[in-house]
């Protein structure tokens, strides 16, 4: 049975993947795609239902993305989110100017009209406001649906043709209701049935990866992370023996990781698994640098190098697997050239080389973490695994803020695996979504044994998340911090204060760095 699917075409919002993971998670199937997508392209997707996602532009700007009018044509239900829907607007000859007043944040909304879009919602409900434009006169054939104090035109329809508009955000936890919105978007107008589900996702990646590898050998990065680890089960249902996993010690790795790796992959798992102990390359390239952005391409370079000599000993290579995830993509680089600004690179798409031997194969670009874990858990992968906090690629690295040395890697291994210990002793370790601590680049005075002591200073973050996209910090009790930080100054030399960060993403990062 053919599924149906949602287009959404990215006009540059850091949203634009919540909304396809939303999308989903109504269980049914969507693609995202830039708005400069060729007429042709949509015309082959076939989508059920177009959705237009915000973006940090104002439609009256020069450089500000367009809709092309042969979408309209289409005939396809529309939802235009945010910059979405004044694009629509301005391409249907309505009126977009700037606001008197911005609106940020949760504004109450009251809901004019039930039909359709705010079919079953009560009258009033509070929702995510992100915009400083706004829509004055209203395109031929719409009608309002609602309004907040501030903006007249908090949400619009064109039942006829099909073609709705929000101002707000239906696609935020924010948005009170915003799931019955899309739902009711997806299943009253489009006519989308909700048949897609992860199950479709693992066969169709062993069916498009056994069709694309054919008879040679395939290469995956290994570091004992989720991602990872699920893409070798993965991979090797789909593979077999064609797959080949290496492992490599980068040098920046926690406390008896390779260990711990190497054990459970080639005893548990029973794969083929190569290891590279390249800790000395690593550490002698990232002696002296103390930029974060240098550091991730360093480590994803030398990654690549250290992938593609290994794979020199392995004959009929042709494929690198890689653990990229959507936030990976959408704060590296526009996802598929659209419009969105870069926050940071990652290490699997900010680090290659130009002139890669290895072709990629990436079986969860357009997963988020908590996806990638149901993938797990639906290979029957250990509890102990799935749950496993994310740590990323660049590892301790960016979780020294400054230079990388071995001196203060060890006091950062011994400091983070003490936090992990007391955590997981007091049964909170699976409530938070990730953990670990940050060796900070700055000494302060403190009092052992009556003696002056001038040490670091290390810090804890922990957070709470779904995607990764954006996350609060965790309200671990004070008893349990105080026994980390207690644990932490008491065994690890060279730390006498331990801090907690209590700032959210955003506009902090999960990462220092």
């Amino acid at each position: 049975m053919k599924k149906d699917t949602i287009l959404i075409l990215d006009f540059g919002s850091q949203y634009t993947q919540l909304i396809a993971r939303r999308v989903r998670e109504l269980k049914v199937f969507s693609v995202i795609e830039p708005c400069t997508i060729a007429i042709e392209r949509i015309k082959k997707i076939n989508p059920k239902g177009i959705i237009l996602s915000g973006g940090p532009h104002s439609v009256y700007e020069k450089e500000a993305p367009i809709l092309k009018k042969e979408v309209l044509k289409l005939g396809i239900p529309i939802l235009g989110i945010c910059y979405g829907m004044q694009i629509l607007v301005k391409t249907l000859k309505g009126r977009v100017r700037e606001g008197k007043k911005r609106e940020y944040g949760r504004a109450k909304m009251f809901i004019d009209d039930h039909q359709d879009l705010f079919f079953s919602l009560p009258e009033k409900i509070t929702s995510w406001m992100s915009h400083t434009d706004q829509i004055i006169n209203l395109p031929s054939g719409f009608r309002l649906l609602a309004h907040t104090s501030n903006t007249k035109f908090a949400a619009i329809g064109n039942s006829k043709d099909k073609i709705y508009g929000v101002q707000f955000h239906p696609e935020v936890v924010h948005t009170e209701l915003g799931t019955e919105i899309l739902s009711n978007f997806l299943f009253r107008i489009t006519g989308c049935s909700p048949t897609w589900q992860l199950e479709d996702f693992i066969s169709e990646q062993i069916k498009e990866t056994r069709k694309k590898v054919g008879k040679t050998n395939v290469i995956l990065g290994l570091s004992g992370g989720v991602d990872s680890s699920t893409a070798a089960v993965l991979l090797q249902r789909a593979l077999g023996k064609k797959l080949k996993c290496i492992f490599v010690n980068n040098g920046v790795l926690r406390k008896n990781e390779a260990n711990k790796v190497i054990k459970l992959f080639r005893d548990y798992f029973k794969v083929d698994l190569r290891y590279v102990d390249a800790s000395k390359i690593f550490l002698d390239k990232l002696k002296g640098v103390v930029d974060p952005e240098r550091k991730r391409k360093i480590i994803g370079h030398e990654f690549i190098k250290v992938f593609e000599a290994e794979a020199k000993k392995i004959k009929n290579v042709k494929f690198l697997v890689q653990g990229t995830l959507y936030p990976d993509v959408i704060e590296s680089v526009s996802f598929f050239g659209g419009p969105t600004a870069c926050i940071k690179s990652h290490h699997n798409v900010g680090g290659l080389p130009k002139e890669m031997k290895l072709k990629l194969i990436e079986p969860f670009r357009q997963l988020f973490k908590d996806e990638v874990r149901e993938v797990a858990k639906l290979l029957k992968m250990s509890p102990n695994m799935i749950n496993r906090h994310p740590f990323p690629g660049p590892g301790l690295a960016v979780r020294i803020i400054g230079e990388v040395n071995p001196k203060q890697l060890k006091i950062l291994r011994e400091a983070d695996d003490i936090m992990e210990k007391i955590i997981k002793k007091n049964n909170i370790y699976n409530d938070i979504w990730q953990a670990f601590c940050v060796l900070l680049p700055l000494k302060t005075v403190g009092v052992m044994g009556d003696k002056r002591t001038y040490e670091y200073v290390v810090a804890i973050r922990a957070v709470n998340s779904l995607d990764g996209m954006t996350a609060d910090w965790s309200k671990i009790p004070h008893s349990i911090l105080a026994e980390i930080s207690n644990e932490i100054i008491n065994k690890v030399r060279g730390i006498n204060r331990v801090v907690f960060d209590i700032s959210s993403k955003p506009p902090a990062t999960i990462e220092w760095e």
